[in-house]
């Protein structure tokens, strides 16, 4: 998987920009939490990258880059959680779920519906 490093609050705006050409999949990850390696883990280790081809993936490690995770929940209105995962389409939150309810196949379903339309 290739990952595009998420760490900066002002990549919120080429996100938004990008999410009108390709849905855009934000993993927040706590890098100091097993669920979240767990579901970071799950997550790679299922990734389709020739079903996948037309997402782009940004990794954020919230502790790290704490005010940016929280810039993140602001901008989309979506309450923080770690691990979550989100998926931007037009600018918007067009689905987001963590901790264990992380899965590549319900991502990959909704990928594949925003493509079709």
């Amino acid at each position: 998987m290739n990952w595009n490093k998420l760490a900066q609050i002002e990549q919120l705006i080429d996100i938004d920009v990008l999410s009108h050409e390709y849905p855009v999949l934000l993993f927040k990850h706590s890098t100091s939490c097993s669920i979240s390696a767990a579901a970071l883990n799950r997550l790679e280790r299922n990734w389709n990258e020739q079903e996948m081809e037309y997402i782009k993936p940004y990794y954020l490690d919230l502790l790290a880059h704490r005010t940016t995770s929280n810039a993140i929940a602001d901008h989309y209105e979506i309450k923080h959680e770690s691990p979550q995962v989100l998926i931007i389409k037009k600018g918007a939150c067009i689905y987001h779920e963590s901790h264990m309810g992380i899965d590549y196949k319900s991502i990959a379903e909704v990928i594949q519906k925003q493509l079709k339309q």
